[in-house]
């Protein structure tokens, strides 16, 4: 064993920290080793010393004092340490906050009408008008966006009318429902449930 090993033995001796194989191999270096032996009677003085000095004890608002001294930590934001408790969430919420925004940009780009229908030959467009003439059928639905619908016939199946007005007349027959969507929020509603119905099928 050489002096640089013996010191941090020493301190761990003096700790009661040491193995007794490790004990008895650092008292036969400090037989042979002046400058260990000093050293180690030096320590084990300075320990004696400390040991003799009388205990003080600090007082009662001490720490009080010293936590209302220390600066106060940042208050994290509610729903900052929301989202991190919940990514799962946070994720599908910016998602569909992002779809959202992109589907109500859609909303307004168009200024055309569009009708859909099984067969054209089944209504009468005029102008921003779409009509189901008396004695006319239309079989399936009638989807009129950006326009008015006047029904004076039968429609066998919806009638759904998107950003427009519609107008029955006391001729008129709708087998299924009547659904006026003025809202971007109702259009994309409609749009889901018509893409979940054709997956459906």
């Amino acid at each position: 064993m050489n002096c640089k090993e013996a010191l941090p033995l020493m301190h761990d001796y003096l700790d009661g920290d040491l193995t007794s194989s490790e004990a008895t191999a650092l008292k036969r270096h400090m037989l042979t080793c002046q400058d260990c032996r000093a050293r180690f009677q030096q320590l084990e003085r300075t320990e004696a010393l400390v040991k003799t000095l009388p205990r003080s004890h600090a007082p009662d608002e001490l720490t009080a004092r010293i936590i209302s001294s220390l600066p106060q930590p940042k208050r994290r934001k509610m729903w900052m340490h929301w989202v991190k408790r919940h990514p799962a969430i946070s994720v599908a919420s910016v998602f569909l906050l992002v779809m959202l925004s992109s589907f109500a940009t859609f909303w307004d780009q168009d200024t055309d009408m569009m009708v859909k229908v099984s067969h054209l030959d089944e209504v009468v467009i005029k102008g921003d008008t779409v009509y189901v003439p008396a004695g006319r059928s239309v079989n399936g639905d009638l989807l009129v966006q950006r326009g008015k619908v006047e029904v004076e016939g039968e429609v066998k199946g919806n009638l759904i009318v998107i950003d427009g007005t519609y107008n029955l007349a006391s001729t008129a027959h709708i087998a299924g429902k009547i659904k006026p969507i003025d809202q971007t929020i109702e259009w994309v509603w409609y749009k889901v449930n018509e893409w979940v119905s054709s997956v459906a099928k």
